[in-house]
This record gives C-alpha cells, sequence and structure tokens, in this order.
C-alpha cells in the first residue's frame, strides 16, 4: 500500500518560523517533523510515498529526495498553489493508483505505529478510516462521535452508550474511489468526510498513545522539550 504526506500547507499559525521554512522541515529533538513520518513509515513497511508540496517545497524535494537514503521510493506532487487537504490528495491521485492508500499530516508527531494501517480496515466498503485520538485542549469538542460499531458520527447527533467524542488525528486510509469524480480545485476535506458519514462510510478507530498537533510556535517548544528529555 502507498503512504501520501500532506506538506503543502502554508503555516500561517508557525509564523514567523515559516517564512523561511516549511512546516514539514521544523524540528522536534534536532530532526524535522517529516522524517519521523518517513522513517516511520519506511520501518511499517511503506516503500512508496507520495508528498505534495506547495509554500517552500523545494526545500523539502532537497530534504528528502528521491527516497532513495530513506529506503523508500519518493514521488512529488508540486501545487503550485495549496489545493488543501482533499485538492492535494485529488491532484495526487495519478500517483497513488487505483488501490487504497494511507494519508499522514505532516504537522503531526505520534507514536502509532503505521502499520496499523491498512486496507483490509476497508473491507466493509468503499469509503476512508480515521484513526482518532482524544481531544486536545484546543479543540476539546472534537471532530466526530465513533461509536461501538467503528461508524464515525456527526458529533452535535445523537449518542448511545460508549459513543465517544473524539479528534481526527490526521492519519487515515482512503479508497482511491472516495475522491472519483472531483476535480482538482482548492478543496478541503471536511466535507466529503461529511458526505460519507451520511452514507455510512466513515469509520474509524481510536489511538489512545502519544500525539500532537505540532499547529503552532509553543505546541512545537513544547514537544521538542518533552522529546529531548526522553
Amino acid at each position: 500500500m502507498k503512504a501520501m504526506i500532506l506538506a503543502a500547507g502554508r503555516g500561517d499559525r508557525m509564523r514567523p518560523l515559516t517564512d523561511k521554512l516549511p512546516k514539514p522541515l521544523l524540528e522536534v529533538a534536532g530532526k524535522p517533523l517529516i522524517q519521523f513520518h518517513v522513517e516511520k513509515l519506511v520501518a511499517a513497511g511503506f516503500r512508496e510515498l507520495v508528498i505534495n508540496t506547495s509554500w517552500l517545497g523545494s526545500l523539502i524535494e532537497d530534504f528528502l529526495g528521491d527516497g532513495s537514503a530513506w529506503g523508500c521510493e519518493i514521488q512529488w506532487s508540486r501545487e503550485p498553489a495549496a489545493l488543501e487537504t482533499a485538492g492535494g490528495i485529488i491532484q495526487a491521485l495519478p500517483l497513488l493508483g487505483s488501490a487504497p492508500f494511507a494519508v499522514i499530516n505532516s504537522d503531526i508527531w505520534t507514536d502509532f505505529c503505521f502499520a496499523g494501517l491498512q486496507a483490509s480496515k476497508l473491507a466493509s466498503g468503499p469509503g476512508a478510516h480515521l484513526v482518532m485520538v482524544d481531544n486536545p485542549a484546543q479543540h476539546s469538542e472534537g471532530d466526530f462521535v465513533l461509536t461501538s460499531s467503528g461508524l464515525l458520527r456527526p458529533r452535535n447527533g445523537p449518542q448511545a452508550s460508549g459513543d465517544r467524542a473524539l479528534t481526527y488525528s490526521g492519519m487515515s486510509i482512503f479508497c482511491a474511489g472516495f475522491f472519483r469524480g472531483r476535480a482538482t480545485e482548492k478543496l478541503p476535506l471536511r466535507p466529503l468526510l461529511d458526505e460519507a458519514m451520511q452514507r455510512n462510510r466513515l469509520w474509524g478507530e481510536y489511538y489512545a498513545g502519544r500525539w500532537c498537533d505540532v499547529g503552532t510556535p509553543a505546541r512545537l517548544a513544547e514537544l521538542d522539550a518533552e522529546l529531548t528529555i526522553l
């Protein structure tokens, strides 16, 4: 199975750090964020990676190259202007192929084992499977409710005993058909997830391990301090 790392964002909340350096190359514990993902994906058996770039993308390409130094093959999906999450995936579909693929946000850090991202989790039919985590302080209400059956439901809808409102971790598996018929344009992912949820085609799993949305300089510094101590 191929994996796509989303690395095209401008990182406005990270300014001024991202004025001259793309967010995926910001470091924690002496290592760029995107390097953690590449190494963990290769260790989990992923050998074909697709990475989209836009803002200062050439710096990311210069760092990772064709992937041979990391034990994988990297193909690049270049966006003259960032297409947002869904738009970036849609543009990259010719590189990703027709089989299910994993998608990882570059601006997170986690100890999740990427070997757990398996196409078999979409055996119930075409759709998407999201890894969900506990709600962080900056997003206390969460994104979706994970039901006991593994389906994701709206956060503001009816809930049964055992249902939990959780946050999307930025780690997922998609069927290529999830994006079929969509034009390549600037398009966020959330509307497509909501549509899939209405069709009972959005599944999830809960991960209780370590995860951080590295979205601000303060959270970057906190994570750096935490990992440097370890």
